[in-house]
């Protein structure tokens, strides 16, 4: 999985920031507990506070910014572990490649193993979780849950976030090992909002208008920007003051509009249809507006000094976002000037330019949004390794979920891939409903060699499914019935189904057959560079050899397959009875702090889909 480094970035503070040693002096004061919780809602600064305690405070800082995409386990623990290397550089170097494969191993076990590596590190160092409220999955709740229990002594958490977490704050607080800052803590004090609107926003407010437009916000920093950003200009301030009321939610309505209509036409345009990027870099805005090169850059940079809601993400000022809140009227503003179509068009511009950059994932993302359902469809496969196997397997899931049935029958293969996918995420709850429906929709195909192949793949995984319910006999139906229909160059669903074949083989201990089977699986994933169906056929292959009392042979396979973390029988009894040849057939156990997680799995067990 690619790691994208501008979220591990700490956001670099504005020359003018307002100073907070009120709340500096409470963070440093809180260090040596567990938690430190920064909870409110949009707007109240939490990010730019954190950012300003970590560089006072000078230690040093592994720095996480989370998005939707986090949700999923494997990807949000190599992007801990990424962060986390910014403080020491080796930390969990060996847990990273078991997050990348289709069955990474359980989350406790990996952070049991993490967490013994960062009890190593000599020095104190903070770990900052930013918008955390963009975590909705419970498994990420469960893991950071862990985290936090079995948090050795150099590592402190913080976590900034817009709604309380699902974590046991209750228990952290009678331990005395939480400081939570809220908004009532956050929001400007009289002197803050002073400084601010005078010195940072550079307006000339009486005490009176200063007073008045504090009392109007209550001191919501998001608020105070939208009104000084709407009073550039404007000759009697006292009168806008006076006249400025509501809730938050039509405040930030109305000073939105006032911002954007007094822009230039040119910077409207470039906000409205840059509004559809999460990130923004200059060349990125260039080829999503059709513009010169080097004007996006030029535009984001005017935009940091106007202080118009964009945030840079790095200190060379390369990447930017916009403020959540900003990015969101200014798309509900963009889909009442544009038509959809145009929208699309926009989405399809940023898809490819993230294809050409090695961005695959938001590739994907833009041409999901951009309703190019073939386009999206070729790039889940990826460039040598699927999305899903990157952390994305949430993210495709939803998209195949939002498809209408009509789409999906269209195009059936989408039929087979969402089931497929739920395999490979260990979810069986509905994959046969959707290979019914495949198979259904394929009836309406022309016979060609595309629908031969469908054929098979959803034989295949109807062969995966039955060997999560341990059903032998439809295994090898199943099985038989994907290479009856998959033509020869499937190398990996043909492994996959040999495998398949395999254990069902011997489950029923009929032990030549299953033989067979794993050595043609082990055959056809080599020819195909298909690793993982050649490290599980591998496997049952020495697990027969076991069964058939072939000591050395079986050693040798079980060897062969580290990746799976087999520790046979059959190696045990040659350490304690080494036989002839047993010097050069000895199987060492791998010394890896990854060990934790490893074991072995039965005949039959439950395999995720290579597909």
């Amino acid at each position: 999985m690619s790691i994208l480094t501008t979220k591990l970035h700490i956001p670099p503070l504005r020359s003018k920031h307002v100073l907070r040693p009120r709340l500096i002096a409470r963070l440093s004061e809180s260090a040596h507990r567990k938690l430190i919780l920064v909870s409110a809602p949009a707007g109240f600064g939490k990010t730019t506070l954190v950012s300003e305690w970590v560089a006072s405070s000078q230690r040093p800082t592994a720095w996480l910014s989370l998005d939707e995409d986090d949700n999923d386990p494997a990807r949000f623990l190599s992007y801990l572990i990424a962060a986390l290397q910014r403080v020491q550089p080796d930390i969990g170097q060996g847990l990273l490649p078991a997050l990348q494969i289709p069955q990474p191993p359980p989350v406790e076990a990996t952070l049991t193993a993490l967490l013994n590596e960062v009890a190593e590190v000599d020095d104190p160092f903070t770990l900052v979780l930013d918008d955390y409220h963009l975590i909705t999955a419970p498994a990420i709740d469960q893991a950071l849950t862990f985290l936090l229990e079995h948090a050795p002594p150099p590592m402190h958490l913080v976590i900034a976030t817009r709604e309380d977490p699902n974590l046991p704050l209750h228990r952290l607080r009678a331990r005395d090992q939480l400081t939570e800052l809220r908004a009532a803590d956050l929001h400007f004090t009289h002197a803050e909002a002073a400084n601010f609107l005078t010195q940072a926003m550079g307006l000339r407010l009486t005490e009176q208008d200063i007073a008045a437009l504090e009392h109007r916000t209550e001191g919501w920093i998001a608020g105070l920007q939208l009104a000084a950003l709407s009073m550039q200009g404007v000759t009697d301030t006292t009168g806008f003051i006076q006249t400025f009321a509501g809730s938050h939610r039509f405040i930030l309505d109305y000073l939105l509009e006032e911002v954007l209509h007094k822009q230039p036409d040119d910077v409207q345009h470039f906000l409205l249809h840059t509004s559809i990027l999460d990130r923004l870099c200059g060349p990125l805005c260039d080829a999503l507006l059709d513009a010169p090169t080097g004007s996006g850059q030029t535009m984001l940079e005017s935009l940091e000094q106007a202080n118009l809601f964009i945030i840079p993400l790095d200190a060379e000022r390369r990447w930017y976002r916009y403020h959540h809140l900003f990015a969101d009227l200014l798309r509900q503003r963009l889909t009442q000037l544009e038509s959809a179509p145009a929208i699309n068009a926009l989405h399809l511009r940023a898809s490819q330019w993230h294809e050409d950059n090695g961005f695959e994932l938001e590739a994907f993302r833009h041409a999901a949004a951009g309703n190019d359902v073939d386009r999206a469809e070729r790039l889940i496969d990826g460039k040598g390794i699927p999305l899903h196997l990157r952390g994305a397997a949430m993210t495709i899931l939803n998209w195949l979920a939002s498809l209408p049935e009509a789409t999906l029958n269209a195009k059936p293969v989408l039929w087979w891939r969402h089931a497929a996918l739920l395999l490979v995420n260990g979810q069986t709850t509905g994959v046969e409903e959707k290979l019914d429906a495949a198979e259904k929709a394929v009836q309406g195909m022309s016979p060609d060699d595309d629908t031969r192949n469908l054929i098979g793949r959803i034989a295949a995984a109807r062969a995966t499914l039955a060997l999560t319910r341990y059903q032998p006999d439809v295994m090898l139906a199943q099985a038989r019935r994907a290479l009856d229909h998959l033509s020869a160059n499937y190398l990996s669903t043909r492994a996959n189904a040999h495998w398949v074949m395999g254990y069902a083989h011997f489950v029923r201990k009929d032990y030549a057959a299953a033989r067979q089977a794993f050595s043609d699986g082990i055959a056809l994933g080599q020819a195909g560079n298909a690793i993982f169906s050649t490290l599980l056929a591998t496997t049952g292959l020495g697990n027969v050899q076991e069964v058939d009392n072939q000591l050395h042979p079986g050693c040798r396979d079980f060897s062969a397959s580290p990746a799976m973390g087999r520790r046979s029988a059959a190696a045990d009894r040659l350490r304690r009875a080494p036989g002839p040849g047993a010097t050069e057939l000895r199987v060492e156990r791998p010394r890896r702090r990854a060990d934790a997680w490893r074991t072995k799995p039965a005949p039959g067990a439950p395999v995720r889909s290579r597909d």
